[in-house]
């Protein structure tokens, strides 16, 4: 076994890296994007909206990537699936009673405890339960200077 999986350096800068190991030096740093990345076509309704609700955020903290879209997908999705599972549950019970007689589980129930767990574990990744968010410490940004710093600090350039 190898151990341990890798904390990404954002993270370990987050949670103040707290062993004091030194940063990976040449860790790709991918790209923030500039603006809110498109929701996937192929997500169901539920994930669609669990899409634009969440990726805004993301991308705010700092903790959603260029290349993070894959993994952010397969998050909504199972919270797409999540949803429509629960529903069926809601609507036919956790136990269901076959023709003979006998009790059975709903298998939606399987369906939803699966995509439930597949959303921990994705969500665990983007520092988004709150066990893994307590590690974080997110340092606010400087303040922007106002215009008057901005035009006197070239006279003081000189």
């Amino acid at each position: 076994m190898r151990g341990r999986k890798p904390k990404p350096s954002a993270i370990r800068i987050l949670t103040g890296n707290p062993g004091k190991r030194p940063i990976v030096a040449g860790e790709p740093q991918p790209p923030i994007p500039d603006g809110t990345p498109y929701c996937p076509r192929h997500l169901n309704e539920p994930a669609k909206r669990e899409w634009r609700r969440i990726v805004g955020i993301l991308v705010d903290l700092g903790l959603y990537t260029e290349v993070d879209r894959a993994a952010l997908a397969m998050y909504c999705q199972a919270w797409g699936r999540w949803v429509m599972a629960e529903r069926k549950v809601q609507e036919e019970g956790e136990v269901i009673v076959s023709k003979m007689g006998g009790l059975y589980q709903n298998p939606w129930l399987h369906v939803a405890n699966r995509a439930w767990e597949q959303m921990r574990k994705v969500l665990a990744e983007f520092g988004l339960t709150p066990s893994s968010r307590t590690r974080l410490s997110v340092r606010a940004g400087e303040p922007e200077p106002s215009l008057a710093d901005v035009l006197f600090s070239s006279m003081t350039d000189e």
